[in-house]
């Protein structure tokens, strides 16, 4: 989970990039990743709910 400043709660591709390898080095270890929320002044963003991931 995490902010953006701008308010805006939408992934960009950098989010969706990073989450891919957090998601790659996490099965490597045994951690499984549920989701990645994110909080904006507009709302939040679910990259599961969105099928990011």
């Amino acid at each position: 989970m995490h902010n953006h400043p701008s308010g805006d709660p939408t992934p960009s591709r950098a989010d969706i990039e990073m989450t891919k390898e957090i998601i790659e080095t996490g099965k490597r270890l045994g951690i499984a990743v549920h989701d990645h929320i994110i909080i904006g002044r507009k709302g939040h963003s679910s990259m599961k709910g969105l099928l990011l991931i």
